[in-house]
């Protein structure tokens, strides 16, 4: 078994369920001790069920990072029970699939807050506390950043600011931290919010899926956490400012 992350402390985001959860998982076959998160109280259970499945000592943290203090509150609470934070994982995220004329403000600040802001407001509370060497900072983006399929204007647009926020902290923060900072976009996977997407978004992406070069099916939660895995190892100490695409082909820059 691999355990080049043993001692090493990793925040995921909104790691209760779906990708989150496994990314969890796979940081903690390696030997990291995990920061599961979860956002109101009926995912207690939730989460404190993925921490049991993890293969080393986690806790989970209850922080609604959609709020302007739920970022540095999850922080704080990892910072107690370990003292250092080497990766954060910055995975919190919801999508609006609707024709653009029904998105409303109120889908624009719910998305904005929780895809741009709380990635924005968790790294800066994570830098006083980063460990200075061999740390990550890996923000989860999306292909619809690139790719900008319809009835995603709010969520795309989000993502693209994901996009460009990695690349341009890239170059900031590794001179003054340590750390590297990457990001990985999945393509349709197979979770329960893409489950909940919808009968119309499913119709113009079906046809997309069905033609994924490696297979026609949606991606695992599994294979997209391996790509984290893989820029969180001491080993990717050279890979900075990447977006790494993990979407079998489906979106290719």
């Amino acid at each position: 078994m691999d355990a080049s992350l043993t001692g090493k402390v990793a925040i995921v985001s909104a790691s209760d369920s779906g990708i989150g959860a496994q990314i969890a998982r796979e940081l903690s076959t390696c030997g990291a001790r995990v920061v599961i998160n979860y956002p109101w109280p009926q995912f207690a259970a939730r989460a404190a069920e993925v921490v049991d499945g993890l293969q080393t000592p986690g806790i989970a943290v209850e922080a609604d990072l959609s709020t302007t203090t739920g970022p540095q509150a999850l922080v704080d609470a990892a910072v107690k029970e370990y003292g250092k934070i080497d990766i954060l994982v910055n995975n919190a995220g919801i999508a609006v699939n609707l024709p653009f004329e029904e998105q409303t403000l109120e889908h624009w600040d719910a998305v904005m807050n929780l895809n741009c802001r709380a990635t924005f407001l968790l790294t800066q509370a994570v830098l006083p506390h980063l460990a200075r060497r061999d740390s990550r900072i890996i923000n989860i983006c999306s292909i619809s950043a690139r790719a900008c399929p319809p009835m995603q204007a709010i969520y795309a647009g989000s993502k693209g600011m994901v996009d460009s926020m990695t690349r341009v902290l890239a170059k900031e923060l590794p001179p003054k931290y340590g750390c590297t900072v990457n990001s990985v976009s999945p393509g349709p996977t197979r979770t329960e919010g893409f489950a909940a997407a919808g009968e119309e978004l499913m119709k113009i992406l079906q046809p997309v899926i069905d033609s994924t070069p490696v297979g026609p099916r949606l991606g695992e939660t599994s294979e997209i956490a391996y790509a984290v895995l893989m820029l969180a190892l001491p080993r990717a100490s050279w890979i900075n400012g990447v977006q790494l695409i993990a979407s079998g082909g489906h979106f290719m820059m």
